[in-house]
């Protein structure tokens, strides 16, 4: 299940960059899985980006609920494993705390939540710039080279800018919104961007998500 938010991505993405991303990133990997894609859940938690135009926050309490709501209906349809391809850095604690009530609650349920596996491995390789943040990736370098694979015609690099905000160290401490620090929301030079990089990126979590569920279905079979 691919799952996203609504949120800005600088002068040259669009709001809804995390959700095409998650679509087509498990498009993909369900071609090689032989898996089902349920429909998109469009919405995150996006608490750093909602006062930015267009963002659309949900809580991590809402979220999780969603969450295991919809995985408790797949595992009573006899669902075993689901994948919830992410698109969105913020949706991850949400989405583990779902997992493991959902694992609390039927130990037999096998749920990932993906999250570009194995990317800093392959950014040492394809990556020009220093990264911003040891963390975060915005608009910048890496998801624009993302988008510029996965969905080009989502992607003007004719807008695309270089900004490299000063993130405080107390960010990671303490709550903090990002118009603290960014009036674009872009995290990095977003002109250094290439579909080639984007490829490299891409297919390395691809197989590492693909081998993950292939181990877990060989596990029940």
């Amino acid at each position: 299940m691919p799952i996203g938010a609504i949120e800005a991505h600088g002068p040259h993405l669009p709001l809804s960059t995390d959700n095409i991303l998650a679509e087509r990133l498990s498009e993909k990997l369900a071609e090689k899985v032989h898996a089902f894609v349920l429909p998109t859940l469009p919405y995150g938690q996006v608490w750093s980006l909602r006062d930015f135009p267009g963002s659309i926050n949900i809580s991590n309490e809402s979220l999780i609920s969603v969450l295991v709501d919809i995985g408790t209906s797949l595992y009573k349809q006899g669902f075993r494993i689901w994948a919830i391809v992410n698109g969105h850095l913020g949706n991850q604690p949400a989405l583990k705390d779902a997992a493991r009530v959902l694992y609390d609650r039927f130990q037999d349920f096998k749920v990932f939540y993906f999250f570009y596996p194995g990317m800093n491995t392959i950014l040492k390789d394809v990556r020009e710039t220093k990264s911003v943040h040891f963390t975060y990736f915005h608009a910048c370098e890496v998801e624009t080279s993302i988008m510029l694979y996965l969905a080009e015609e989502h992607t003007n690099m004719d807008k695309a800018i270089c900004d490299i905000p000063n993130i405080p160290e107390s960010a990671d401490f303490t709550p903090t919104p990002w118009q603290k620090f960014t009036n674009t929301a872009v995290l990095g030079d977003a002109t250094l961007a290439t579909k080639e990089k984007g490829e490299k990126i891409v297919e390395a979590a691809i197989e590492k998500m693909a081998a993950m569920l292939r181990s877990a279905k060989d596990e029940i079979a």
